[in-house]
């Protein structure tokens, strides 16, 4: 009986070892984006000085249900792209896709994920993330929120240089634009509620 058990926790342990995967994805690798180019960073709120706050906001429900499942995959996408991971962002843009093309006035919402689906590169992601946020942020004002806050956040870097939103369920900066190289760069510019 003891070897059972021995053996089934070597099993699973094992399992558990595999499904983490031990190949490279470059996560410690700085994205490569033409926005990268720019490095004078005067006037801009970093953020980097500040304690991060925990300011993470549960149960935030939209109004509109099927734009609520949207926004879901959206934070997903945005997690993906902050953490530089091109295989992630296109899983997530891929639902985006499919559920926006249920939702009333989101064309412009599903044609930005497709781009995303099939943009060859992180960089390309970001440039049709761009249009796809800023296309949510307009949905997501119309419905209103039942509860919880959302943060729309800019980055006035990103886009070389003319600037980027996106929606967050948290007020402390992480940038779906740069991910780790810059990683709070920007500000939180409105308080959905």
């Amino acid at each position: 009986m003891k070897s059972i058990i021995g053996t089934s926790l070597v099993a699973i342990a094992v399992l558990a070892f595999a499904a983490c995967g031990n190949g490279n994805n470059n996560a410690d690798a700085p994205a490569k984006t033409d926005s990268t180019e720019h490095t004078d960073h005067t006037g801009h709120n970093h953020a980097a000085e500040k304690p991060a706050e925990q300011t993470k906001t549960a149960g935030v429900q939209i109004k509109d249900d099927m734009l609520n499942a949207v926004y879901q995959q959206y934070a997903a996408l945005t997690a993906a792209l902050v953490e530089s991971d091109a295989a992630k962002a296109k899983v997530a843009a891929n639902a985006i896709e499919a559920g926006a093309k249920e939702l009333k006035g989101a064309e412009a919402i599903a044609a930005a994920a497709a781009k995303i689906t099939t943009a060859k590169d992180i960089d390309a992601q970001r440039i049709a993330y761009s249009d796809l946020s800023n296309n949510l942020i307009t949905l997501v004002k119309k419905s209103g929120i039942n509860s919880g806050e959302l943060y729309v956040e800019f980055c006035p870097m990103a886009m070389n240089d003319k600037g980027g939103y996106w929606i967050s369920n948290d007020k402390a900066i992480k940038n779906p634009y740069f991910g780790a190289s810059m990683l709070t760069c920007g500000d939180v510019k409105e308080t959905l509620q």
